[in-house]
């Protein structure tokens, strides 16, 4: 833990830089008088925050520092212009610069989904699953269900059509849904197996998980993502809280 604690600082310092090789496990175990099992189980704790790689042949190198992205409470409302999602308007990139890996499903909604939705236990749903890259790093994963009455035999429902431009918002106004409001919870925890090797984190970064609802302007819920999954230490959460005087 101190020798990890000491490369980490050298790394926060800019002592080492993003791209630097670290000095091999000799060298290290030498510098610090220490075995090189103790100098691997350092590097280990390092590998799993996300702050170096290592690779065949290539030695231990510093990890680039991901940039940080602001999701402002406003991503949701429509733009006019270019194409563009809230996805987009987070990452602050082009329609070019996007991709989306995508798979759908037909599924029923389980206990936890029927309460997200306030529908019964085993409505038929529209499962999609995404994976958002920003210039080919993937940097957002989520689930969106929609309700299989809704999008049956609709473009909506046939993943060619994805990403869409506007969104899930401008997919429900194209079957005559008025979307009127959104709702989001968050929680911060571990990444599973799946969302470390998905995001290509380490371990030991923590995730930020949301759960999104969609809501008509009747209250009827239209779409929920849950959860969708980015890292939690590179995402800023910002709200504009407006107070009555």
């Amino acid at each position: 833990m101190r020798i990890a604690s000491e490369l980490r600082r050298r790394i926060s310092s800019g002592g080492f830089r993003p791209g630097d090789q670290l000095p091999t496990l000799p060298a290290l175990a030498e510098q610090f008088g220490v075995s090189e099992t103790t100098i691997r189980n350092a590097l280990a704790m390092l590998r799993n925050e996300g702050l170096i790689e290592t690779r065949a042949r290539a030695g231990t190198r510093v990890r680039q520092t991901p940039p940080v992205h602001r999701m402002a409470a406003n991503r949701y409302r429509n733009k006019p212009g270019a194409p563009s999602t809230p996805y987009t308007r987070d990452q602050g990139i082009g329609w070019s610069e996007y991709r989306l890996d995508k798979r759908f499903e037909r599924v029923q909604a389980t206990a936890e989904l029927a309460a997200l939705f306030e529908c019964e236990v085993g409505e038929r749903l529209l499962a999609r699953h995404f994976i958002f890259f920003d210039n080919d790093n993937p940097t957002q994963m989520s689930t969106s269900y929609v309700r299989w009455s809704d999008v049956e035999g609709t473009d909506v429902a046939d993943p060619i059509h994805e990403p869409w431009p506007g969104g899930t918002r401008a997919q429900m106004a194209s079957l005559g849904i008025r979307v009127a409001r959104v709702t989001e919870s968050f929680t911060c925890a571990m990444p599973t197996e799946e969302e470390a090797k998905t995001l290509r984190i380490g371990s030991g970064v923590p995730v930020i998980r949301l759960t999104r609802r969609h809501v008509a302007d009747n209250g009827r819920i239209v779409e929920v993502a849950h959860p969708i999954v980015r890292r939690g230490d590179t995402t800023v959460v910002d709200f504009d809280i407006k107070l009555d005087d």
